[in-house]
């Protein structure tokens, strides 16, 4: 056999396919991992090249001619030196076993010590450990076929600390669904084949130190159940994760230098000038560490040496990943589950990111006067992408570095020559110039945040004893909030049901409704400006249809977050006696602004496209259909104004609507007196009813019919308000009665009322068939959000 020494040495029989796992020593503890170097190029089937799973704890131990991969549990621990405590909780919980072999050889043992055994680990390769065929159920019974898989022996390697082997598996169905995503990726929807990728790890050395978790600081929590705890004391140990960095001199107090730094490498598959872009924006983070007392040079990042393996588990990579659709970027940090620490960052970006920042670019400045296409040192379409590539390189290397989201960082006030936070979804920031064109040079943030500085501090500044490291980190965190900087993270920003009126997603400036009314000023002088030079010389004029999508959209985040005003609570993480703020209800007036603002989106006269426009799209050629980055249609080939406009409205109405804040309307309303949920209800109704009047007289005819079909759309969310048997009683009440209003006071000669009477009988008649025949959500053409992570 062909021979591969390392730390689980491997054994390969070419003639037979076989590959043979030698284990050198049992019951020694080691980490485990698997991931998948060949993706399915479709953000829908959530498989992506470079995905990695979460690292696990195992062992290989020996029952008769058996030898177990066992994997303890250690979720549930005992802190306490006494065996038999440890053992007590050991035997209160289960462990796994992951995998069971035959011994096929051994070494004679040694004193006191078992000698090394030989398996054939080849089913256990070539099984679907990523869970491939369970994503792929959606799209049709698939199945790992043995008879068209292999050992990927090419990329199966053995070194010192790890020990890595690819699988090439096939999935085959008989019956693939038809029109299914698989069809769109692969060459023969009923056989897709991929790789994957498992490791296997020497355990980190000691002297690791794990930090605690504070809810203040902005890093992913890392936990157990500790048995041994006091009475009194918590049982859930609540860590971070974090690398690992140690001083090469323990007293340094300024510019240390470590014993080894954090180094990260660039995927040699990405092309230039994104390539570097990469490499710049995650090199930002140097200067947090620099700021936590690091020497320059403490993070680095290089492009991926030639010939390296991305799935080598020694490499923190930034991976470039191509799909069929655009998807989403994330960074995932694999970590010793013992102690939270990082053992490997795993960056995925989705390279048709820059494509829709560029086509974003392309609607705001419909730069294509002459028809031509700019050289790459002038163009602006350009600069604004690759500036979205670093502080999306940035963003995602945040997270590998242990730190979560902090969307409430784009309400920050702005220090000095600082950005705020790379760890928020930011809009691209847009400027009309004197002329009223959108102006784009300052898009997005440059350098890291002053948050990310924080964050940064209180995860790897290092401390000369443990008291100086509770009472400094206590410290950083309470010069934090003086500074007023909030930390709000994901679970607080959702658009549905999110109540703080800073944390969001996607959004600019420090008010929320203020920038929205901003942001709609842009979008209108955008959009009076837009034509034929929004596309290139020679390109179907039909695809105009596609770049307008990103224009006539652009308010629905900015619009999401002045929502979440209405009804909104001003809040911390806050612990006891840490000075910061109790929670405070967002005051009335402040809410009523938001409303008036978010209703805006909402009206006739910005949801109508003008004649003009209207008359440059042709229906789509053949080869040039809609996709789900289009705006729905119902008129077939033809542009469907009035769909489009139902669709944005969908955006806003699922939001304002949203059954956690129709909730938090009424309580508020009862202690506050802010607006109530009738209240807002009756705004949104009335907004419709009257004749739109700022569209010109030869407009009218149609934005008319935009704002019957927006106030159809929001009966319909009324309708879903009130039937939804998870809403409170007084919610469905006050929707149930406003509806009542709407059916006493509907003109009997209107067939638009007579169809929405109609609709409120069917819900009255029987509002349990009702919620299961009808919902607000978006029609199916809906264009995809930004990146998530």
């Amino acid at each position: 056999m062909r021979h591969m020494p390392g730390f689980l040495p491997l054994h390969w029989d070419a003639k037979s396919g076989r590959l043979y796992l030698e284990i050198p020593r049992l019951d020694a503890d080691m980490l485990y991992f698997d991931s998948l170097p060949y993706g399915t190029g479709s953000n829908d089937l959530g498989l992506d090249r470079g995905q990695v799973s979460a690292a696990k704890l195992v062992r290989f131990e020996r029952v008769g001619p058996k030898i177990l991969l066992v994997r303890p549990n250690e979720f549930f621990r005992s802190s306490a030196p006494d065996a038999a405590e440890q053992l007590a909780v050991r035997q209160s919980f289960p462990e796994s076993i992951l995998a069971s072999f035959t011994v096929a050889a051994e070494n004679p043992a040694g004193a006191g010590e078992s000698g090394a055994v030989l398996v054939d680990a080849t089913d256990f390769y070539l099984r679907d450990v990523h869970g491939v065929s369970e994503a792929l159920s959606k799209q049709g019974p698939y199945k790992l076929d043995a008879a068209r898989s292999a050992i990927a022996i090419d990329a199966t390697k053995a070194f010192p600390k790890n020990t890595e082997v690819e699988a090439i598996l096939t999935f085959v169905s008989e019956a693939p669904l038809r029109g299914s995503f698989v069809g769109e990726v692969t060459p023969d929807s009923h056989a897709l084949t991929l790789r994957e990728h498992q490791s296997f790890l020497e355990l980190p050395e000691p002297g690791f130190t794990p930090r605690r978790y504070d809810p203040r600081a902005g890093y992913f929590q890392f936990e157990y159940r500790d048995y041994a705890a006091p009475l009194g004391a918590p049982l859930d140990q609540r860590l971070i994760v974090r690398h690992r960095l140690i001083k090469q001199d323990p007293h340094c107090a300024q510019a240390c230098v470590p014993i080894e730094p954090i180094q990260y490498y660039v995927d040699r598959g990405a092309p230039e000038p994104i390539r570097t872009a990469l490499v710049e924006g995650a090199r930002w983070w140097d200067q947090a560490f620099q700021a936590a007392g690091w020497a320059p040079g403490t993070f680095r990042v290089d492009v991926l040496p030639e010939g390296a393996d991305p799935m080598d588990a020694r490499y923190n990579i930034i991976q470039w990943v191509h799909r069929f659709t655009r998807g989403w970027s994330y960074g995932h940090p694999v970590a010793d589950p013992r102690s939270g620490e990082i053992i490997k960052g795993n960056v995925t970006l989705g390279s048709l990111r820059g494509r829709q920042d560029y086509l974003i670019a392309e609607a705001l400045l419909s730069p294509y006067v002459t028809g031509k296409k700019l050289p790459p040192e002038s163009d602006p379409m350009l600069a604004m992408a690759l500036a979205r590539t670093r502080q999306l390189a940035a963003h995602e290397t945040g997270h590998t570095l242990g730190l979560a989201h902090n969307f409430a960082a784009s309400a920050f006030p702005h220090l000095p020559s600082e950005s705020v936070s790379v760890m928020d979804y930011p809009h691209p920031q847009v400027t009309l110039d004197r002329n009223g064109v959108p102006d784009l040079s300052s898009a997005y943030a440059v350098n890291i945040g002053v948050w990310d500085k924080v964050a940064i501090n209180y995860g790897y500044r290092q401390f000369s004893d443990e008291f100086q490291e509770r009472t400094a980190l206590d410290a950083i965190l309470g010069d934090a909030a003086r500074l007023g900087l909030v930390y709000i993270t994901d679970e607080d920003a959702r658009p549905q049901g999110g109540a703080h009126p800073f944390a969001h997603l996607w959004d600019n400036g420090t008010d929320a409704a203020d920038e929205l009314t901003r942001i709609m000023k842009i979008r209108a002088a955008a959009l009076a400006r837009f034509g034929e030079n929004a596309i290139p010389g020679a390109a179907p004029l039909a695809t105009l249809e596609d770049t307008l999508v990103p224009l006539y959209l652009m308010h629905r985040y900015q619009a999401e977050a002045a929502t979440k005003l209405i009804g909104g609570l001003d809040y911390r993480y806050q612990l006891r006696g840490d000075g910061q703020m109790n929670a405070a209800i967002v005051s009335p007036p402040e809410q009523r602004k938001a409303l008036q603002a978010v209703l805006k989106t909402l009206s006739a006269d910005t949801l109508t496209l003008p004649e003009s426009l209207l008359k440059v799209f042709p229906p789509r050629p053949p080869g040039f259909e809609r996709t789900r980055e289009s705006l729905p249609a119902e008129t077939g080939l033809t542009f469907d104004p009035i769909a489009a406009a139902e669709s944005a409205a969908d955006m806003v109405l699922g939001v304002l609507f949203d059954r956690e804040r129709a909730a938090r309307l009424v309580e508020y309303n009862a202690r506050a007196n802010t607006p109530s949920l009738g209240e807002v209800i009756e705004a949104a109704l009335q907004l419709n009813r009257a004749a739109p009047q700022a569209a010109p007289a030869t407009h009218r005819g149609l934005a008319a019919e935009v704002q019957a079909a927006v106030y159809a759309r929001t009966v319909e969310a009324l309708l879903t308000l009130a039937a939804d048997p998870k809403d409170s009683v007084q919610v469905r009440a006050i929707a149930y009665a406003k509806l009542d209003d709407i059916k006493r006071h509907s003109d009997a000669n209107s067939p638009l009322d007579a169809y929405l009477v109609q609709r409120i009988k069917q819900f009255q008649n029987d509002p349990v068939k009702f919620v299961a025949a009808k919902s607000i959500e978006a029609p199916p053409g809906m264009p995809i959000g930004d990146d998530e992570d």
